[in-house]
């Protein structure tokens, strides 16, 4: 009996390493039946691994735009030119001043290959009554006068 090239993804390492091979395959521009069925069955194999241990429902939507960003190496102006919209907007969305839209929820899905779920959550806008208030605790109260 043949061994199996690949197997089900156990752990971390295995998954880098089946992220690589893929990589590989994908950039390495070969054009052979073998090749894009093993670039299918990786493809599988790090979905069903990404499906069970991501963490997009553990963070709120700006901090994963935030390391999407990282990630990929984007500066808030390459966001401007992936969302077309203004850097004003940009910059309000990243420091949440400004909620997602249904455009921009898609075009961030879109560009970062994820489902439209990751960015459409609620989380907690800064108050403009308190956005000059550095304490987290208080973002969303407003400001009680004696």
């Amino acid at each position: 009996m043949e061994k199996l090239k690949y197997k089900v993804i156990k752990n971390k390492t295995q998954y880098s390493e089946y992220c690589k091979k893929l990589e590989d395959l994908v950039f390495g521009g070969s054009k052979d039946n073998g090749i894009k069925d093993e670039i299918d069955l990786l493809t599988v194999l790090i979905e069903k691994w990404d499906a069970e241990h991501n963490s997009f429902n553990e963070i709120d939507p700006i901090r994963l735009l935030h390391s999407f960003m990282e990630d990929h190496k984007l500066k808030p102006k390459d966001l401007v030119e992936i969302l077309g919209v203004s850097k004003g907007y940009a910059s309000e969305i990243l420091h949440y001043k400004k909620g997602l839209s249904k455009d921009v929820i898609r075009r961030l899905a879109e560009y970062f290959k994820v489902t439209q779920e990751a960015f459409n959550r609620p989380y907690e806008l800064v108050s403009p009554v308190n956005a000059r208030l550095k304490n987290a605790s208080v973002m969303n109260t407003k400001k009680q006068i004696a």
